[in-house]
């Protein structure tokens, strides 16, 4: 399983027309991206895991990430098993606690203790037969305690909404061998005001979630930086502009001790698969 170079992190994956979504996934491979990343939210997500491994050969396909309040770990044991076995281990189980506002929804409550209940989960997937390999598993880490369980009970982590700087921290809480995987949104664009227009609202959605609000206030930024969204913040968490400053980007984040990066590519569409855009990253990342 080739974990190294660039992939591409999409929603589009998981919940875009399915046709589109294998031709692009194959597409994307052809282009040389490394693995596809896609989110949960429930429902078949395997199905979604095996639609992109049939229109793929190599690629690795990863969930970013597969919700545990969500599945049954047996299931999701079986199925792992089934689709490794079919598919030469090219599926990358990421693991994540999601957040509250998501997790209560349905079932008011149920969100507490969530280290608690990644471990319980875990302890399930060992448990499973066959048992899911903790080098097949990658875990949604953002704060310490999350990252050494990251470090001693799978593959290594999967930071989402981070910047270069946790990239740093996450390392050397890491340490060295576990992989770490960090999400970078990008906006290929002309300026600023052009960023902040397909961005804002998108960045100010996450910002809501204590998670990631958390998450940003450890690494520095303060409570005026959230609520306005200040440019420092902004530019932190997305790379805009051309390619060469996209490649900057993730330049710093394998310099900070990322062995993959996965680009997240938000257009003023959020609805249209933004395959220019990949075909015009791939010529400078891959």
């Amino acid at each position: 399983m080739d974990l190294s170079g660039v992939g591409v992190w999409s929603h589009l994956l998981r919940f875009g027309e399915p046709g589109e979504a294998a031709d692009a996934a194959a597409e994307l491979e052809e282009l040389g991206y490394s693995a596809l990343w896609f989110p949960d939210g429930g429902g078949p997500v395997f199905d979604a895991v095996t639609h992109l491994l049939t229109a793929t050969r190599r690629i690795v396909v990863a969930t970013g990430i597969l919700n545990l309040w969500m599945h049954d770990p047996a299931y999701v044991a079986t199925s792992f098993a089934s689709l490794s076995a079919a598919y030469d281990r090219r599926f990358l189980m990421g693991i994540g606690v999601s957040h509250a506002v998501a997790v209560d929804r349905q079932e008011p409550g149920r969100y507490r203790r969530p280290l608690a209940a990644m471990t319980a989960f875990l302890d399930r997937l060992d448990e499973a037969d066959p048992p899911v390999p903790e080098d097949s598993r990658v875990l949604a880490a953002l704060g310490p305690k999350m990252l050494d369980l990251a470090a001693k009970r799978a593959r290594g982590a999967h930071p989402y909404l981070g910047t270069p700087e946790h990239t740093r921290r996450a390392r050397q809480a890491l340490g060295e061998g576990p992989l770490l995987l960090p999400e970078q949104t990008v906006i290929l664009c002309s300026g600023r005001d052009e960023a902040r227009a397909i961005g804002d609202g998108w960045l100010r959605g996450y910002l809501e979630l204590p998670n990631y609000a958390n998450n940003l206030l450890r690494l520095g930024y303060t409570p005026d930086d959230l609520a306005s969204v200040s440019d420092r913040l902004f530019d932190d968490v997305i790379a805009w502009g051309d390619e060469e400053a996209i490649k900057r980007r993730l330049d710093e984040h394998r310099a900070a001790g990322a062995d993959h990066v996965c680009v997240q590519v938000l257009t003023a569409n959020g609805d249209d698969f933004p395959r220019q855009e990949w075909r015009a990253l791939a010529a400078a990342l891959t």
